[in-house]
């Protein structure tokens, strides 16, 4: 119980500044609660199933979704996810941490460019220049969704900036565009990711019912207060979430 209540308040907090959070939720079972860390990975992955299909529908109807795109490098993002689930399984715990950790920070060094830095460089680039297609548009999703899944699987995290900006440069989409196809993108990584890291023996259907249902109701009510918080402190907010959960996982117990 003391999971789903912490997790509750995990999801209010998540919901609140709008951040996906898997990173935060992999080092709070591990060092609070003392999962193993395989564990771990393999159920944050796996509740992000139930939280990208409510958030790709609400892009869709937004039409934030380029289905085509999305599908293509969702189901290579799956095919990847399900490898970097068995590459996790052989690897050590304690190496498989600090990896992790790392990638957090990563992710957190690519989410402070992609918001405070949204209209320069790489991010200024938008649908009005065409992206692949041919031969050319599938060996680009293939190779996108083959190393974000992997990259997915292996730490049991969503790899959104990396999906994002991959299709902001390869594939031309608007900032909008690539964070509603990323929701579609994630949605198989996170079903074949699960269901490697299930038959690798590292999936706690239990605990993933609980982990799941304290994230879910907390970032419903979370998300209704999202408009209170100063825009400055959400977009803190944002990058600093990685962050806390990459130091907690490097220097927790």
């Amino acid at each position: 119980m003391l999971i789903v209540l912490v997790m509750f308040a995990l999801g209010l907090l998540l919901g609140f500044i709008g951040a996906g959070g898997a990173g935060v939720v992999i080092a709070v079972l591990t060092v609070v609660f003392g999962i193993p860390i395989h564990t771990a990975l393999g159920t944050s992955l796996s509740a992000m199933i139930f939280t990208m299909i409510s958030g790709a529908y609400s892009h869709f109807r937004e039409g934030n979704v380029v289905v085509k795109n999305g599908a293509a490098i969702g189901i290579f993002g799956a095919i990847g996810a399900f490898i970097g689930a068995q590459i996790a399984a052989g690897l050590p715990a304690k190496e498989l941490k600090w990896m992790t950790a790392c990638m957090l920070l990563l992710s957190a060094l690519l989410l402070w460019l992609r918001i405070f830095f949204a209209n320069k460089g790489i991010f200024a680039q938008s649908e009005s220049e065409a992206g692949p297609t041919g031969i050319s548009f599938w060996l680009t999703a293939s190779g996108l969704g083959l190393v974000t899944g992997v990259l997915s699987g292996t730490f049991g995290i969503g790899a959104t900036p990396f999906i994002q900006i991959g299709l902001l440069v390869f594939f031309h989409m608007s900032i909008h565009q690539s964070a509603g196809t990323t929701m579609l993108v994630i949605l198989p990584i996170a079903l074949l990711g699960g269901l490697g890291y299930l038959t690798a023996g590292h999936l706690d259907v239990l605990l993933l019912f609980k982990v799941t249902i304290g994230l879910i109701v907390g970032a419903y009510i979370g998300a209704k207060f999202t408009r209170r918080l100063d825009p400055f402190i959400l977009k803190i907010s944002m990058v600093a979430v990685p962050i806390f959960g990459g130091l907690l996982l490097l220097f927790g117990r």
